[in-house]
Formats: structure tokens, C-alpha cells, sequence
């Protein structure tokens, strides 16, 4: 049977952090960490009971910090940022954050063991792959024999060339439009500078840039827009290498940073190779392209693609920014033929929370922007940690400030998250009656994804067109579709607005032949609710239906006969 991955994003630094007087910028011994034992069998399980199949452990692979640790030194504090580091500012690739271990000398001991203990909780580990950029000092204590570091043999006389693993600003110290010298007792020097991850290709980057970053050279001449890529680049070589390792360790996929900032020729070179060796090991690119969205999959290899500035960027308009719900339609349509290889999300820890004022302000109004997302198409549907208790990032963590998003760069703990968690019971007991209701929401829908045939890998069925006329039906705040296999049809209705809908709705004959409806009198459960529904499908007429404000109906139809098109 083929599974829907279901991916649950969390930082283990903060996810099972239990320090309840967190302070703005505090240090790891004023705020704490998280750790890898925290994540004990009995969360892992609690997490799978959600419907979870995938965990994404973010902040993982050891990144530049203003925190020192024994044997590790702290990082030059003026370029980090916050007090644990960005993840993606990677200072060792082969190495986990120490910040994560109980014993630091036995860190990737406890990772391991993470690792084990996720698998025997029926649950695949996800990892981050970061190959656009390295922290702006990088080197491994612990990297296998034979490697050194990034920039060793680099001829840093030269901006670009091929062999080189960065770009450099020649004759040019790394001179940014703020004090390197502000933090701690010695000043950040960097001489010749080079290009920040963002590409900012001059010694003079902003606090907008990614100062923290430095870019990583795959042959390509940005100034010729030129790739030079025989013999194969040795950042290709160091790269797969890094790939080979982390597979070895025994997780499942990675999370691939910024794929459209890395030429499509590595990607196409370098998956094949790992995937030879890992049968079975999964690419996810975060990219923010459509019309990249068919190279990066045909071309280059990946298994999903974040599907951000399509489905995502419109649900964020239908709640912000009045955008019709018929809009949805153009969005299935653009992924039309890849929406299986489409991950879908409503959170993660690049977007604002849900339940924030800069989305919609109020958790329990997700209904219908989680069912569209998590049951349109056949693709994974990713959740972010404290988003099925409804978090909404209200804190002022450090770095970030109050920006309607949990922290990346700070060491913190969530309120939710910790009464939740429970010192490691991880129950109910301490959460609200709204947050119980959310988090059951969440274990219906995410349950359903694989329970039901018909969202897991049915064919899909869009009845917008017949209705965008209908006086009875509100395209604007409405949306409804079919979806359907050989043995199971669902009838979907998502209703985004503030008030409830009495709705007439138009099915065409083609949709009852495809998805082969039985014509007749209804009284079926809703399968989010269990409530019960009447109503009548019958060709030419309009079925009669009712559904809540912010709320959704998922109602399964009966099957007059086997169908031969279901994909």
C-alpha cells in the first residue's frame, strides 16, 4: 500500500524543553536546551498516534554558536545570530549540535540512538541538507579521515574558480554595514571577504543579508552565468560525500535548504549516486519557483518539492486578503500531473504560525485550510511542532523579536509544547479544551490521509466550474471537490468563512461517471465529525448541504460500480 508521507517538522532544542522562565536573548544556561533523550519512546509514539509518518529533526547538524561547550569553542558572537545559531549557518557537517546532547562527548552516540528509537516508533527520520552555504568560519573536529575542511586548498586570490569551494572578494575586507566588533572581546576580521549565502556578491552585505552565511561554489561564474563542471567541481565531491554519511547513519530522507540556489546539474549528478547506495532514501526540495517545480523533479531527482508559492501563498490570501476560495482551483491545476510529488504545509519554521495575528489570528479557524491542504492531492502534508495545539509564536524570543514565528536562532521553550509534554508523560492533562480539541482535529485529519483510499491515492475532481455561477454557492469562501479510487468516493466542502453555509451543489455527469456515484437518498456520518448528514445525489439536481463557519465536511459517497481511470 503507498503511504502519504506525513512529516512532523520539530527542533529538539526546543520541543522538549522544560524551562518555564525563559528570558529574551538568554544564554543556554539561562534558557536551556532540549536534548536528544528527551524525545523518549513515549513522545515518539505520542507524536506516530497523530497519524505522523516522517519527523523532521531540524537545528540537527552542529551550527555556528555564541555558546561554548567542552572541547568546542564558541563562534565569533558578531556573526551569529541569536544565542544558539542559525541551523543553517553550518559550522561541521559531519557533527550534531552539542546543544542536543546530555553527554557532549557522546553526541552523535545520542543521535543514534534517536535515530533507533524513531524507527522503533514506526516513524522515518528526516534530516536537513544545507548546500547552498556554510557558517562564515567552518571547520569539523570530527570529520572522517582523509576530509578536510571547506576553503582549505581555496587560491583566495581568485573571486571564482572552479576548483575553489568559495567566492572571494578580492583585496576586499568583509566590511558590512554594522559593528563587528559589538559582541564579546575580539572583533570578527575576514580577509579577503566572502559572498554571503544569500548571494551577495560584494565585501559591503547588510543585517537584511545573510551575514552569517558564506556561499559555496558548484563552478558556476556568477558574473558569466557560466558553469564549469569537467573535471566534476570539488564542492560536488565534498558534498556527496556529506549526503553518503548522513545516509549511512540510517535516516530516511533529507530536507533539502534552498535547491534552486545550487545548479540543477549537481542535483541531477548527486541524488542518483545516493539513492543507489539508499534505496529508498527521499529527497524534499524547498523551493520557490513554479516553474522550476517540473526541472526538479524530471531533472534533477527529487521525490517532493514544498508547493509554498502555490497552494500555500493562496490559503494565506483566502484568510488575509479576501482572494476568492475559486482561486484553489488554478492551484491544483498548476501542479496538475505532479500533485503527488507536491509537499504541502500551513506552518513551518519559515512561515508565520496559523494562530498568529499575521495569518489568521485564531487557531480554531484552521479547519478548512487544513483539510484542502492535507487532502487535495496525493502528496505529504507536513505539520510544525505546537501547531496541533494551536502555538502562536506570541513570544519575543531574542534574535527575531516578536515576529509571529517560534525562533530559530534562540534558545527557547514553548508553553504549549511543555504542559503538553509533561516532563516526558505527554498527555492531555495540562491542555485547554480548545487545545484538546485541536490536537484531536489534527489526529482525525492526519489519521484519515492514509486510512482513507480515496485522500492516500485517489484521483481528484474539482467542482468549482459547475458552481461558480450557482446562486446557492459562494465560490469566494466556498470549495469543494471529489476524491475518489476502484472502492471509495468522498465528497469534500470547505467552508473558509465567518458564518455558516446553506449550500446547493451542482455535480456533472462526467464527475458521477468517473468517480461512479450511486444516485440516491443519503444519511451518511461526516468523517471529521461523525455528525450525521442528510441529502440527495441525483444527476440534474443540486445536492442540499450545510456546513459550519470555518469548518468542513468530508462525506462519503456510495459506489455504484468499479471505475477504470482512478490513479
Amino acid at each position: 500500500m503507498k503511504e502519504k508521507p506525513i512529516v512532523y517538522q520539530m527542533f529538539p532544542r526546543i520541543m522538549t524543553n522544560m524551562e518555564s522562565e525563559c528570558v529574551a536573548d538568554g544564554s543556554y544556561e539561562q534558557n536551556g536546551s532540549g536534548k536528544f533523550n528527551g524525545l523518549t519512546d513515549k513522545t515518539l509514539k505520542s507524536i506516530k498516534n497523530l497519524g505522523v509518518t516522517h519527523v523532521w529533526y531540524t537545528g540537527v547538524i552542529e551550527m555556528a554558536t555564541k555558546t561554548a561547550f567542552p572541547g568546542i569553542p564558541a563562534d565569533n558572537p558578531n556573526v551569529v545570530k541569536g544565542q544558539a545559531g542559525s541551523p543553517y549557518a553550518i559550522k561541521d557537517y559531519y557533527d550534531v549540535s552539542p546543544a542536543l546532547a546530555e553527554d557532549v562527548d557522546k553526541r552523535m552516540d545520542e543521535f543514534q540512538a534517536l535515530v533507533d528509537r524513531t524507527h522503533d516508533a514506526g516513524l522515518k527520520v528526516l534530516l536537513d541538507f544545507v548546500p547552498n552555504h556554510t557558517a562564515r568560519v567552518y571547520h569539523s573536529d570530527v570529520a572522517p579521515d582523509g576530509i578536510d575542511d571547506f576553503g582549505a586548498h581555496d587560491n583566495i586570490g581568485m573571486f571564482f574558480t572552479p576548483g575553489n569551494n568559495y567566492y572571494y572578494i578580492t583585496n576586499q575586507q568583509f566590511a558590512p554595514d554594522f559593528d563587528l566588533g559589538a559582541e564579546g572581546d575580539t572583533p570578527y576580521v575576514e580577509f579577503p571577504a566572502k559572498a554571503t549565502g544569500n548571494d551577495c556578491f560584494t565585501a559591503f552585505c547588510g543585517k537584511t543579508d545573510w551575514y552569517e552565511t558564506v556561499k559555496l561554489n558548484y563552478g558556476v561564474d556568477p558574473w558569466q552565468h557560466k558553469g564549469y563542471y569537467d573535471p566534476i567541481p570539488d564542492t560536488w565531491l565534498r558534498m556527496l560525500h556529506i549526503l553518503r554519511f548522513w545516509a549511512s547513519k540510517g535516516i530516511d530522507g533529507f530536507r533539502c535548504d534552498m535547491v534552486f540556489m545550487v545548479p540543477v546539474e549537481f542535483w541531477h549528478w548527486a541524488i542518483p549516486q545516493v539513492k543507489a547506495d539508499y534505496p529508498g532514501l527521499i529527497f524534499i526540495g524547498e523551493i520557490y519557483d513554479v516553474s522550476l517545480y517540473h526541472t526538479f523533479l524530471d531533472y534533477c531527482g527529487f521525490d517532493y518539492l514544498y508547493d509554498k508559492v502555490n497552494l500555500y501563498d493562496t490559503l494565506v490570501g483566502i484568510e488575509r486578503n479576501n482572494v476568492s476560495a475559486a482561486q484553489l482551483t488554478g492551484c491544483w491545476q498548476t501542479v496538475n500531473g505532479i500533485g503527488d510529488r507536491m509537499l504541502n504545509f500551513l506552518e513551518n519554521h519559515d512561515e508565520v504560525r496559523f494562530a498568529s495575528p499575521a495569518f489568521a489570528g485564531d487557531p480554531m479557524k484552521v479547519v478548512p485550510h487544513l483539510v484542502v491542504s492535507a487532502m487535495m492531492n496525493k502528496g505529504p502534508f507536513m505539520i510544525y511542532y505546537g501547531q496541533e495545539l494551536g502555538e502562536a509564536a506570541r513570544d519575543n524570543e531574542g534574535f527575531a523579536g516578536d515576529n509571529d514565528r517560534t525562533t530559530i536562532f534562540d534558545y527557547w521553550s514553548l508553553d504549549t509544547l511543555r504542559r503538553w509534554y509533561n516532563n516526558g508523560v505527554c498527555n492531555t492533562a495540562h491542555l485547554t479544551a480548545h487545545e484538546k480539541w485541536l490536537r484531536n482535529l489534527y489526529k482525525r485529519v492526519l489519521t484519515l490521509c492514509n486510512k482513507s483510499d480515496a485522500v492516500r491515492e485517489g484521483a481528484f475532481f474539482d467542482l468549482m466550474y459547475v458552481n461558480l455561477q450557482q446562486p446557492d454557492f459562494d465560490p469566494h469562501r466556498l470549495f469543494a471537490f471529489v476524491r475518489y479510487t476502484d472502492t471509495e468516493v468522498l465528497l469534500f466542502v470547505a467552508n473558509f468563512a465567518d458564518q455558516p453555509k446553506t449550500l446547493r451543489l451542482n455535480v456533472p455527469d462526467l464527475c458521477y461517471d468517473m468517480a461512479g456515484i450511486a444516485e440516491g437518498d443519503y444519511k451518511v456520518e461526516d468523517l471529521l465529525w461523525k455528525q450525521s448528514h442528510v441529502f440527495t445525489m441525483q444527476r440534474g439536481l443540486q445536492a442540499v448541504l450545510e456546513v459550519g463557519p470555518h469548518d468542513a465536511l468530508i462525506l462519503p459517497l456510495k459506489k455504484v460500480r468499479p471505475t477504470k481511470n482512478a490513479k
